[in-house]
């Protein structure tokens, strides 16, 4: 069971989630469903066979809510040193090709987005900067093909997820 790193404010949201899913929309979908039933042929009742649907889809979210939260280590990345690349690290690279630079902030997958320099620990970028130290150079295999980068900074930054 490999633990899943992510900041307290994303556990919390979490498991606030699950928590409402289980004591308050469980008993919503049963109540309709049980009002669905009442309305007699089950073969041709559209209100059963949606609540049905939804009531499945909301299963298969605390099955994966409680998986994720099970598995959650939470990291307050502001306690760790950020010497090298670690969960929670900034990271300022410059591309060796041309010269742009980068700015990336190492997070749990959960946290992840991408299109706001938020990268995933699991993503290959983030391995590839993971245990690395100012000055080093990394090479990287991204879609668009290999990339070297030169790591300029690591520091922490407070995240804002919102």
């Amino acid at each position: 069971m490999q633990k899943e790193p992510m900041l307290e404010e994303t556990f919390n949201r979490l498991s606030e989630e699950l928590e409402q899913l289980k004591t308050h929309e469980r008993g919503k979908i049963a109540k309709v469903i049980d009002e669905a039933r009442e309305l007699g042929d089950l073969k041709e009742n559209a209100e059963y066979h949606a609540a049905k649907e939804k009531q499945g889809l909301m299963e298969a979210r605390i099955a994966e809510l409680t998986d994720i939260v099970g598995r959650a280590q939470v990291v307050d990345p502001s306690t760790l040193a950020h010497e090298r690349v670690s969960f929670g690290s900034t990271v300022i690279l410059s591309d060796q090709t041309s010269g742009e630079e980068v700015k990336y902030t190492i997070v749990g997958s959960m946290e992840a987005q991408p299109e706001n320099g938020l990268i995933s620990f699991q993503s290959p970028m983030a391995r590839a900067l993971i245990g690395k130290e100012e000055g080093d150079e990394v090479e990287v295999t991204l879609p668009g093909g290999k990339k070297k980068f030169d790591i300029e900074e690591i520091l922490y930054e407070e995240i804002s997820l919102n």
